[in-house]
């Protein structure tokens, strides 16, 4: 086994039984104050199966039943740093539209839908298909606007793992709403390297603050032949109780490889 800078004083031990046997995700139960990580087994295992992504429980955006291909993304500032909110209807629209103008593919405007969280509009692509032709429009796209009202993320780096994070308005401010918006915004969470697998998702409470984790591993490729490197992060958002002003912080716990060998994975030694 190779794992080096463990930060947790904490066992690294097999976790709770989830409804896969080869998956993780053991804190959705009633968490203790220190969750238990997964095992190595348990963590090789997600991150080399294709299917798997997030822990069971894990939010799951409403568009997710859409058939076919689709775009969803949340309208941004002219500087493309933070998702734009307004409470106005009309300026949200507004916003929409000039986003709509400005992108490679734009769409015909189809309507509007709305949540406590956001406006949405609902637009249909039309994408250039193998000869370079504009088909019929049959790809959906939905722009989101935040309201400002559930979420202000003004001054934010959305695409930062650390720091400021917005302000969660949403009231009664609970660990259950910060988890939500955690997990939402995780869909829209890009790296430069592979997609991270999320091992597991738990709440802890601070007198001040209520605190969300997003347990994630990384896979990096270290040549042909060679063990494959995994980091395993936290990524921890809290939102003061009484301000609802939200931090992040993405912190490192431990390494480990392993490597494909016939097919099947397994940890290096």
């Amino acid at each position: 086994m190779r794992r080096m800078s463990l930060i947790l004083i904490l066992p690294v031990i097999a976790a709770c039984a989830s409804p896969r046997d080869d998956q993780v995700g053991a804190a959705q139960a009633a968490a203790p104050a220190f969750p238990l990580l997964p095992s190595n087994e348990q963590i090789i295992s997600a991150v080399y199966d294709a299917e798997y992504t997030v822990p069971d429980g894990f939010f799951i955006d409403e568009r997710v039943a859409t058939s076919g291909s689709y775009t969803v993304h949340h309208v941004r500032d002219v500087s493309a740093t933070y998702e734009l909110c307004s409470d106005e209807f009309d300026q949200a629209l507004e916003w929409e539209a000039a986003d709509n103008e400005s992108r490679a593919v734009s769409g015909v405007f189809v309507g509007t839908y709305e949540n406590e969280k956001y406006f949405e509009f609902v637009r249909e692509l039309a994408y250039t298909n193998d000869i370079g032709a504009v088909e019929e429009p049959t790809s959906p796209g939905f722009a989101r606007v935040f309201k400002c009202s559930a979420i202000d993320r003004e001054g934010v780096y959305a695409n930062g793992m650390d720091g400021y994070a917005g302000i969660l308005n949403i009231r009664p401010l609970t660990a259950g709403v910060l988890r939500e918006v955690v997990e939402y915004l995780w869909q829209f969470t890009f790296f430069g390297t592979s997609r991270p697998k999320v091992l597991d998702s738990y709440a802890s409470d601070r007198p001040d603050a209520f605190e969300h984790t997003l347990l994630v591993a990384f896979v990096f490729k270290q040549g042909y032949g060679q063990c494959d490197r995994i980091e395993v992060f936290e990524w921890i958002h809290s939102a003061a109780k009484e301000s609802g002003n939200l931090r992040r912080t993405f912190d490192f716990l431990f390494a480990l490889e392993a490597i494909r060998d016939a097919g099947v994975p397994r940890e290096c030694d």
